[in-house]
């Protein structure tokens, strides 16, 4: 099978604002606190769970008990910068062709630059891959991929590694939490940005709990999941957006450096959700 039947192909292509990659220098941590989910912080993270404590309970609790731990970090990071958001993300001009996506040098699609492939769904029904969300490398259209690489740097990472080999075990852990929630807040104000740029702010949900549950247009797929799962990709990923900018290389593991990073393909069409291969 080449395609999946169930995907459709009756919506505008959108045109990005810009074709290639942009740098984002630096996200004061103040920015990334609404895409903070903080139910993973408090409570998968740092491991205060509700014990008995009925939903209200909680919430009520965890404001008292909880956030002002939170607050206290994030007036340490105000004094030492030790949590450094950047970003690289951009636009490609692509085509699909069976189980791999083909990116262009240009919008004219007369020369390849590269070729992204994943693997396709065999027992579910829709037999889904991720190249089937973009136009046809016969269907004369031209397509477009975003792409985004996020960081917080490893200034944070050293941190609270140096907390754990202090024995200071207990801020290791709230930091630890808070450098990777951080991470994934920096991914989700990135993936914001992109959809924004592409026109489909109008479609954002304004409840942020929605927006955890990914309740707005098209989905974002990270190496290393089973819609996305070759690690080894991640190599075009970074030479496509330059990410020497903001310091992430890849180790010989195929692993992003530094270790609070991650990269993601951006799709637009408003069928794609996450799924498992």
């Amino acid at each position: 099978m080449n395609r999946s039947s169930a995907i459709n192909y009756d919506h505008p292509i959108p045109k990005p604002p810009f074709w290639g990659s942009r740098c984002v220098e630096f996200v004061p941590l103040a920015s990334l606190l609404p895409y903070m989910n903080r139910t993973a912080l408090f409570k998968f993270q740092w491991g205060f769970k509700p014990k008995g404590k009925k939903p209200d309970e909680y919430k009520l609790w965890a404001k008292t008990e909880v956030e002002p731990i939170l607050q206290r970090l994030i007036a340490h990071d105000q004094r030492e910068k030790i949590i450094q958001p950047q970003a690289v993300y951009g636009y490609f001009p692509c085509q699909s062709e069976g189980n791999s996506l083909i990116i262009y040098t240009d919008s004219l699609g007369e020369n390849e630059r590269c070729r992204f492939t994943f693997p396709r769904q065999k027992k579910s029904q829709r037999q889904l891959c991720i190249s089937d969300f973009f136009r046809d490398v016969n269907s004369g259209e031209m397509d477009v991929l975003a792409l985004q690489l996020v960081t917080i740097g490893q200034k944070a990472s050293d941190f609270a590694r140096n907390l754990f080999q202090s024995d200071n075990y207990q801020d290791y852990l709230y930091w630890h939490g808070l450098n990777a929630e951080s991470t994934e807040a920096l991914a989700e104000y990135i993936h914001k940005r992109i959809r924004q740029e592409l026109g489909f702010g109008v479609d954002e949900p304004r409840d942020m709990t929605d927006l955890f549950k990914q309740k707005y247009r098209g989905s974002r797929y990270s190496f290393g999941y089973p819609a996305c799962p070759d690690l080894e990709q991640q190599d075009k990923l970074l030479e496509l957006l330059d990410a020497k900018r903001i310091g992430i290389t890849l180790s010989e593991e195929f692993q992003l450096w530094p270790e609070e990073s991650t990269s993601a393909i951006v799709v637009y069409h408003p069928q794609a959700k996450y799924f498992t291969v």
